[in-house]
């Protein structure tokens, strides 16, 4: 008994890991260090790009409670943080204005504005993207690259069947546990990467959709000289004066100030 548990225990010793990745020898180790890298590159690229993103959208939050309660578009742009996004598509949106009076053929002021502002917006959409086609190319070739170590320890597997001259469990059990080991990795690599993708697609998607608002919004204003201001703040207005009509007996008085405050904004850039 004590003998044949100790074979047992010995055999068991014999997989794992580091024992495929030993019988495999070359092929199995270079298909190990290929799925390797693929995850380390694929866990940077997430969490760089999550940074990326939060620093957009804290931002957005910043650009929201004091860019438009400024006196003009330069003072606006001073509260923002410099070589910040937001930033950016202020200082092209007031170089822009500035340079369409130059311009020896010039073509119409609204058009200038919305193309200049609409390339300011590629510029910033074009870095968020970066480093996202590395996540899509790991979440489609690792299980390839996984199903090449399968295909090899299999082959290894039949080599010792032809071997040995039958198909017995000791000269397949290792070869065929290598394979199903490369598998794995190949789907543990893959796995995280598509979903760390997906994830970033749509968290891009909605810092767009915010630096689109702001843009149209930032054009309209330039456009009408400062007469043309964001809903947003107007609607949070609207609701203040609300407010103070429900509680207080001149609430049409303090309703028609916060709306006069609401609407006088800026002329000047």
């Amino acid at each position: 008994m004590n003998n044949a548990a100790t074979g047992t225990g010995g055999g068991a010793g014999n997989f794992g890991l580091m024992a495929a990745l030993h019988q495999g020898g070359t092929i199995a180790w270079a298909t190990f260090l290929v799925l390797v890298i693929m995850s380390a590159a694929s866990w940077y690229i997430l969490f760089v790009k999550l940074f990326e993103q939060q620093k957009i959208m804290n931002q957005a939050k910043r650009a929201r409670a004091s860019f438009w309660q400024s006196a003009n578009l330069r003072e606006g742009a001073g509260k923002l943080e410099k070589n910040s996004a937001y930033r950016q598509i202020v200082d092209d949106g007031i170089t822009a204005l500035e340079q369409h009076d130059k311009l020896t053929d010039p073509i119409d002021q609204h058009d200038w504005m919305l193309n200049s502002l609409a390339r300011s917006q590629g510029a910033i959409v074009s870095r968020l993207g970066s480093g996202l086609a590395v996540l899509a190319t790991v979440g489609s070739t690792a299980p390839f690259v996984g199903l090449f170590g399968t295909v090899v320890g299999i082959y290894r597997a039949l080599i010792k069947i032809g071997a040995a001259g039958q198909a017995s469990i000791d000269a397949v059990a290792g070869p065929v546990g290598e394979s199903l080991i490369m598998t794995a990795l190949g789907l543990a690599v893959a796995a995280p990467a598509v979903l760390a993708y997906n994830w970033l697609i749509r968290r891009n998607k909605s810092i767009v959709e915010e630096l689109s608002r702001f843009a149209n919004d930032l054009h309209g204003y330039m456009m009408s000289g400062g007469a043309v201001r964001p809903s947003a703040p107007a609607r949070a207005g609207a609701a203040a004066g609300a407010a103070r009509a429900t509680t207080s007996p001149g609430g049409t008085t303090a309703s028609g100030s916060a709306a006069g405050m609401t609407n006088s904004g800026p002329k000047k850039v």
